[in-house]
């Protein structure tokens, strides 16, 4: 592979903005399909969209990949969702991309899930094109678009293109570095027809030329210098500019068209392979496990600190790839896999640095979404998948001379949990191995058992999230189940700091248990990026070092389960400054327990307040519904940051509480007679206000008395 031919992308974006049909677009002019199916409106569906609930509902569910060949390049392309809910598919593809799309619709704009989409990209430090969609549309406004990705994004958007017309007029677009205008002929917008700017927007396109060069001169001197003395510089050399501000995250370069109408499809997949990263663009680096054991043991770094190596794109190197997404299947498990450095041969084996052992790879496949094509190596820059190997997502592996482990991939903790079980006891063990399944695929998709009531406990994203995994509970397993009333996952913290100082003793014959910790409990501030700090205050061996982390085990483990509804606690640090022990009776055991006990008595005392998650939720409505729907919000303890109209459409963004949210589609249907939509995430963890938190405890009072005596 000649990596500076390979480029690794992504389409990210908000519900609806129209990836799907951009991604089944770029398959047809790369000659990787010979039929356009569309999103929604019978045929097959689209390409990428190939499990059944994707193509009833018209959303994307689970990221797919495939490679296509535009002109001399090899671009592997991934295809994620839009909705929050299904959110773990953007981040670990993003983990493992060189470079991202980011389309934007032309009439909502920024809308809260690209600002979603925008932060992951900046996790990963992922350069990205912005791609204005949907310009056929009523209402399409670009220079809007533009400005809200510069106010909203706070990126530097550099028009590289500026469109002929929008909505019903929407003809092609100019290219800004050319300076010609491009419209498209043929059937499916197959010929890309380059010609002159028409006179009327000859000084439109010449202004917006001198602002993207005035941009672009703020990253080369040389086009400073052309600019003041008025001379033109060579488009390759514009292009390079270009490029170098991208890779660097200067600059966001923003194109347009309508994918849909099959305008602007090609010359996005032009821009791609001019100022998107090659593989070798970005410096990977990884965590040497052998030289940080030997730092740490040496004294030369903290425990939680690393060596780290820059990996080198060489096939010659030891192979370090990473698995980032597993799918279970009939035959076995198939992984998703990303290669950094050296190559992978089907058969020969490879370490998993996580576990330390040696897997072989016996079959490797290139996906084209849900069909593959056998391959015998793959080489580094490529993503591929293996058939049959058993690893978790986020593994690294190593081939011989190499023990590196990548940096893993960000998941965010499920915000709501629903009660599940089988309706007939028959199906029981098939809800077991569906369930078994999702959680190893999806991160953020949680299962859990409550103790008390021995109810298997599902935990999500968002209530999408789970309606979908239940769907394929009922129709890939055949198992019908009966579904608990949906309830929020609220979270406690203290609100007051409280001194603690426990002596844990017990005498019952033969060696007792001796512990004794004094310190405090204090409480951290509500949104702190560090949910439970522990500070170990202890001098002159007033309690032995080993006897440390059982005492902190102990403290841990009482933040399980809070005084209130037994909810996790946060925002709490705990302090041991001093205590005692006993040479004989003393243990890790009595530690744990005193440590344990000391926190959960500290709990009684400082003042306990529940959290609960706040939404972020962004409607579109009609503008005749905007009083009624703001109004409603309200009513559900709702706050609403913006409300804009745009062409008769409202666009709403509020923050509300998720426990009043369970059946807000249903309700904004009836508001809107069916006109309105709407999407959610999970914005922060915030206070319950005192009345309404001293209902959720007594209700869950009740409910646990109700299960005692049912037992």
């Amino acid at each position: 592979m000649n990596l500076n031919k390979v480029r690794n992308i992504g389409i990210s974006a908000h519900i609806d903005s129209g990836k799907t049909t951009l991604t089944e677009r770029i398959l047809y002019y790369s000659g990787r399909i010979h039929k356009i199916e569309e999103v929604r409106g019978g045929g097959d569906g689209a390409t990428m969209d190939h499990m059944e609930l994707e193509k009833e509902r018209g959303i994307t569910i689970t990221s797919a990949a495939t490679q296509v060949q535009w002109k001399d390049h090899i671009v592997n392309v991934i295809d994620t969702p839009g909705h929050v809910d299904f959110t773990v598919e953007v981040e670990r593809s993003l983990r493992v991309l060189d470079g991202a799309v980011l389309v934007l619709c032309s009439v909502g704009g920024v809308q809260s899930q690209s600002l979603t989409v925008d932060r992951q990209m900046k996790r990963y430090k992922v350069p990205r094109i912005a791609f204005v969609n949907k310009m056929d549309r009523t209402g399409a406004d670009f220079y809007s678009v533009v400005r809200q990705i510069k106010d909203k994004l706070k990126a530097n958007a550099v028009p590289i293109q500026i469109p002929i017309g929008a909505g019903n007029d929407f003809e092609g677009m100019i290219d800004l570095i050319e300076m010609q205008s491009i419209t498209f002929g043929g059937d499916r917008g197959e010929d890309v027809i380059r010609g002159e700017i028409s006179a009327d927007m000859k000084e439109q396109a010449e202004t917006y030329r001198q602002e993207m060069l005035e941009a672009l001169s703020m990253f080369d001197d040389e086009l400073m210098e052309a600019l003041l003395e008025e001379a033109e510089l060579p488009t390759e050399k514009i292009r390079g500019i270009i490029r170098a501000a991208t890779l660097t995250q200067d600059i966001t370069p923003v194109m347009c068209g309508s994918a849909f109408k099959n305008k602007g499809v090609q010359s996005l997949l032009d821009a791609v392979t001019y100022f998107l990263p090659r593989p070798n663009d970005v410096d990977v680096e990884a965590i040497d496990v052998d030289a940080t054991e030997k730092a740490i043991k040496a004294g030369e770094i903290q425990e939680n600190e690393a060596k780290r190596v820059t990996l080198s794109d060489s096939v010659d190197d030891p192979l370090v790839c990473m698995a980032f997404k597993t799918v279970l299947e009939q035959f076995g498990q198939l992984t998703y896999t990303r290669i950094y450095q050296g190559k992978i041969v089907k058969g020969e084996s490879y370490i998993n640095t996580r576990t330390g052992q040696k897997v072989r790879f016996g079959r490797l496949v290139r996906m084209h979404s849900n069909d593959r094509e056998d391959i015998d190596v793959a080489e580094a820059g490529d993503i591929v998948a293996v058939v049959g190997i058993d690893c978790a997502s986020g593994d690294t592996f190593c081939g011989p001379g190499a023990n590196y482990s990548l940096e893993n991939i960000y998941v965010p903790e499920p915000v709501i949990r629903l009660s599940i079980e089988p309706t007939d006891r028959a199906g029981a063990d098939r809800l077991g191995k569906a369930l078994e399944r999702f959680r190893r695929e999806d991160p953020t998709f949680q299962v859990s058992t409550d103790p008390e009531t021995n109810q298997t406990i599902i935990a999500g994203m968002g209530q999408l999230h789970l309606e979908v995994y239940i769907e394929r509970i009922k129709r890939e397993y055949r198992c019908e189940v009966t579904i608990g009333e949906p309830k929020v996952a609220y979270k406690e913290m203290p609100t007051k700091d409280v001194d603690f100082n426990y002596k844990h003793k017990k005498q019952t014959g033969g060696s007792g248990q001796y512990a004794h910790v004094v310190g405090k409990l204090h409480c951290l501030p509500e949104g702190s990026e560090e949910e439970y700090v522990f500070n170990n205050n202890i001098s002159q061996g007033r309690i032995p070092a080993q006897y440390i982390p059982a005492a902190e085990a102990g403290f841990k483990r009482a933040l399980e389960k809070g005084p209130l509804i037994e909810a996790e606690v946060v925002y709490a640090s705990v302090d041991l400054d001093d205590g005692s022990y006993h040479d004989v009776d003393s243990s890790e055991k009595a530690f744990e327990t005193c440590g344990w006990q000391a926190v959960r008595d500290a709990l009684t005392k400082a003042s306990v307040a529940l959290l609960e998650p706040i939404m972020t939720l962004d409607v579109e409505i009609p503008e005749e519904f905007q009083g009624a729907v703001t109004g409603h919000l309200s009513s559900k303890r709702g706050v609403v940051n913006s409300a804009e109209t745009r062409e008769g459409t409202c666009y709403i963004v509020a923050e509300v509480p998720l426990a009043n949210m369970f059946d807000y589609a249903n309700e904004l249907r009836s508001m809107t007679q069916g006109k309105g939509g709407f999407s959610m995430e999970f914005g922060r963890y915030s206070q319950v206000p005192r009345n309404i938190q001293t209902e959720i405890v007594e209700r869950r009072r009740k409910e646990k008395e109700e299960r005692l005596a049912k037992k």
